[in-house]
Parts: C-alpha cells; sequence; structure tokens
C-alpha cells in the first residue's frame, strides 16, 4: 500500500497566513499539519511510501520541510508543475498526475493535506479490507443538516454502501458527510482515468468523482467516531489550534 497526501492547493481562504506558505505545513499544537496526519499513517502494516503531491509554488517549503522531519519511512514530494490558480489542476487532477507519475500500482489511501483525524486510522482500514476490493471513504457525521451542505453529502445504507451522494446540497437529506480520506484499491484506481477523460471540468471537487464512482462500482462508506477538522479557513483553522488532541 501507498500513501498519497493532496497538498497542492493555495488555501486562499486562509490569506494571508497561506499567500506565500502551504497549508499543510502551518502548525497545530507546534507541529505541521502534514506531520499529525503522517503520524496517523506510520503505523499501518504494509504502507510502503508516503508521497506529497504539492504544486511547483511550495515545492521547496516541502523539501526544506522534509529535510528537518525525523521520519525513518520514505516520502517523496512530487511537483505537479502548476505555479497557480489560473493553473491548478484539482485535487482528481492531482491524484491522477501523482498515480502516472509515481507508477502507482498498489492499494492507494489517499489523505487531504488539510485534515486532522482525532481517532487512528486501524478500524478504517480494517473496514476496507473486509469489503473486498471496493473503494472506501471517510464518513463523519455533523450532526447538522446546515453544517453538512458546505460538504459532499453521504447516504448509507445499513451495510455501508453508499447509496447517495450530492456535492455542497443546498438542502442536504443527511448529516453525513464525506471526509478527504479514501481508499482506493489497486483494480479501481484505473477507473481514475477514464473519470478524467470523461470530466475534465470537474476535476476539483472529489465529490464529483465519488458520486460518479459509485455509479460504476460499489463504493463504502466509514463513519469515523471522534474529532475531525477540515481546515478550511481562520475559523476552523483556529478551532482546530484551540480543540485538537
Amino acid at each position: 500500500m501507498k500513501a498519497l497526501i493532496l497538498a497542492a492547493g493555495y488555501a486562499t481562504r486562509l490569506y494571508p497566513l497561506t499567500k506565500e506558505y502551504p497549508k499543510p505545513l502551518l502548525k497545530i499544537k507546534g507541529r505541521p499539519i502534514i506531520e499529525h496526519i503522517i503520524k496517523k499513517l506510520e503505523g499501518i502494516k504494509g504502507l510502503e511510501e508516503i508521497i506529497v503531491v504539492t504544486n511547483s509554488k511550495f515545492f521547496d517549503k516541502f523539501k526544506e520541510w522534509r529535510k528537518g522531519f525525523k521520519y525513518t519511512g520514505k516520502i517523496v514530494i512530487v511537483d505537479d508543475l502548476t505555479k497557480g490558480l489560473n493553473d491548478r489542476r484539482g485535487a482528481i487532477g492531482d491524484m491522477s498526475f501523482a498515480i502516472l507519475k509515481q507508477k502507482i500500482k498498489d492499494d492507494l489511501l489517499v489523505v487531504g493535506g488539510d485534515n486532522l483525524l482525532g481517532s487512528e486510522l486501524g478500524p478504517f482500514l480494517k473496514f476496507c479490507k473486509a469489503k473486498g476490493g471496493y473503494p472506501t471513504i471517510g464518513v463523519y457525521d455533523m450532526k447538522s443538516r446546515t453544517a453538512a451542505k458546505n460538504y459532499g453529502v453521504v447516504k448509507l445504507d445499513k451495510e455501508g454502501l453508499i447509496v447517495d451522494f450530492k456535492e455542497k446540497p443546498a438542502k442536504p437529506d443527511s448529516t453525513y458527510i464525506a471526509m478527504c480520506l479514501y481508499y482506493f484499491p489497486v483494480q479501481s484506481i484505473k477507473l481514475l482515468k477514464e473519470y478524467m477523460h470523461l470530466h475534465a471540468s470537474k476535476l476539483d471537487a472529489t465529490g464529483f468523482y465519488i458520486d460518479w464512482l459509485r455509479k460504476r462500482t460499489e463504493v463504502h462508506g466509514f463513519v469515523f467516531e471522534g474529532s475531525w477538522f477540515d481546515i478550511g479557513d481562520k475559523k476552523f483553522y483556529r478551532k482546530a489550534e484551540k480543540e485538537f488532541n
């Protein structure tokens, strides 16, 4: 298995904090966000390497961070060759770019570089393996439809199968939302290439891909307990600084 951390965004909602500095390197509790993510990844059995995909603007910042980060596993920093908002690839585009660039032919765990999990990944991966080769996404209960409408909203059956998915609906019919956490068994990765060909204009929001994918294969959702922070703007950044444990 390999892990891919998506870290190529420009985080304009966090300006000026992120105007010259990448969001995943902002600190929470004295450590960069990305180090909290890697701490969750490092205990995964069979994890061969961690790939961080970023952009040309912040590539050197990540290389500098890597030099000072004490981690004995393999971390590869990939430059997606974009320089700003006008040529960015989007989350799906960056996934595809990294898969091709690194010739990934393994099960793949994808994590957003601005996501903080309070719980461990072990139960999630156990659930993924039990689903026998089908993709799985992390799901979180926002406990509020008003809060859920800012995310991809998920409906699950009693077995955890995703039966409906809507990207940022005005009137959500569920409080479950998709986290930026995905497990793609190797046999499902080929479907990404098909999506890229058919939907080149919808590469930013991963929800569009998940909705497309669930209509072609089983996609399951694992509901996380505990805390979860999606560092999208200053309000959530300050909240994570205060409450993340």
